[in-house]
């Protein structure tokens, strides 16, 4: 099995150091990282100059651009091999609810399930500096189910570790995705030449966190596991805009 690992907090990232080693002894493992930390860089790609790829002493690859720059420029170009599957992570700090649409490790699993291989983003949801094994297992666990049983069909997966050592986990769950409360206001500073700045603020509490979400099944010590797609298409509002529209056309 070829598995091709990336991240968002970039190639010198503990968890990507842990997931590596941990997974070494089950698949044939590259790593295709951020030369530096791309967190929130989401889906973006890199159009206005060219990325280089360079090797570092540990033998991982680094790009000069962001999480979907590394799995792009790893599955259309530089592998031989269409990879098995891509694992994205070990993220420090979770990526629930709202934080998929600007997570950098969501992105790069995203990147790879668009190209056709069944991909995971697994976050451990630590703010300090936890259980990277915990959540190494986890996914160890997975893949080795995938190559007993191995999917049928690419599947993108999202994968929330609670920061617990690996025995005091208490299952998995198949969860949706929650929701936050709007993001905490910017902060305001000035620089030492006298310039406003902006720092983003944090996000919000989580809104939605009740049974069957991402966030609930972490706060109950369980591993969330939250199938995704990528189709944005709200398709309850169509009906409605279409009568607008036609509204709007004969007025």
């Amino acid at each position: 099995m070829r598995i091709l690992l990336s991240n968002d907090d970039g190639y010198f990232a503990p968890g990507l150091a842990c997931l590596a080693e941990t997974l070494s002894s089950l698949a044939d493992i590259t790593v295709v990282a951020p030369e530096r930390d791309r967190s929130g860089a989401s889906n973006s790609l890199t159009l206005d100059r060219p990325l280089s790829l360079r090797r570092a002493h540990s033998g991982y690859f680094y790009v000069n651009g962001t999480p979907t720059d590394c799995v792009h420029l790893a599955v259309t170009g530089m592998l031989d091999h269409l990879p098995d599957m891509v694992i994205s992570g070990i993220n420090h700090g979770a990526n629930m609810g709202d934080d998929t649409i600007y997570s950098g490790t969501v992105a790069a699993a995203t990147e790879g399930y668009l190209l056709g291989v069944p991909s995971i983003a697994v976050s451990l949801a630590s703010k300090g500096a936890g259980n990277y094994a915990s959540a190494a297992r986890v996914v160890a666990d997975i893949v080795r189910h995938c190559q007993a049983q191995p999917f049928t069909h690419p599947v993108l997966l999202n994968v929330n570790v609670p920061d617990l050592p690996y025995e005091k986990l208490l299952g998995h769950e198949i969860t949706r995705l929650g929701r936050r409360h709007k993001a905490e206001p910017v902060v305001k500073s000035q620089t030492p030449r006298g310039e406003t700045v902006y720092w983003v603020g944090a996000a919000g509490a989580a809104q939605d966190a009740g049974a069957g979400t991402d966030f609930g099944a972490v706060a109950r010590g369980k591993v969330s596991v939250t199938p995704l797609q990528i189709d944005l298409t709200h398709y309850g509002q169509m009906e409605s805009i279409q009568g607008w529209l036609n509204l709007e056309k004969n007025v």
